[in-house]
């Protein structure tokens, strides 16, 4: 199949996935691009996942910069549609149920459950960037002292990220 052909039906898939948002599917995503295509990299996916966060955008644009990586700029639009209008329809669809249902207890049964649903989905995100972008004991000291701090303190995380970067060039 073309690459714009499979960037279209991975996205598009994980578009209907994305339970809280986008990187939720990042474990999958990572999974998909990096150990069943080889399209990437470990350090590839963690490199463009950082651009993809670093830039000023929704965190779609995690799907936007893999396509471009693949395929250039047709591999970005495409990507990124597939990403985005699947769900978007769904939603749309869904939206209109939900509304009608306001006062539903199954409603606020669900509302409860996908809270933790997704803070886990978005913890095993955090878990495969971790894997995947610890080389080392500095590496993995930086990630653990980014954590604290970020967990802990009021701190914007564009410092730590220029911290961590810093450390990197500092000490690499």
């Amino acid at each position: 199949m073309p690459i714009l052909g499979s960037l279209a039906l991975l996205f598009g898939r994980l578009s209907l996935l994305a339970v809280g948002g986008v990187n939720s599917t990042v474990p999958q995503i990572a999974r998909d691009v990096v150990t069943n295509r080889h399209w990437l990299t470990p350090a590839q996916f963690v490199q463009l996942y950082a651009i993809s966060n670093a830039a000023p955008g929704p965190n779609v644009m995690i799907s936007t910069v893999i396509g471009a990586h693949m395929a250039g700029i047709a591999g970005g639009v495409v990507a990124t549609l597939a990403m985005v209008l699947p769900a978007g329809i769904l939603v749309m669809i869904v939206s209109k149920i939900w509304d009608r249902y306001r006062e539903a207890r199954w409603r606020r049964i669900v509302q409860v459950a996908l809270l933790p649903i997704t803070a886990g989905l978005i913890l095993a995100a955090a878990g495969v960037l971790v894997r995947q972008s610890d080389t080392g004991a500095l590496t993995a000291a930086i990630t653990l002292i980014c954590a604290a701090l970020s967990w802990r303190s009021r701190l914007h995380p564009l410092w730590l990220l220029g911290g961590g970067a810093l450390l990197g060039l500092i000490l690499a």
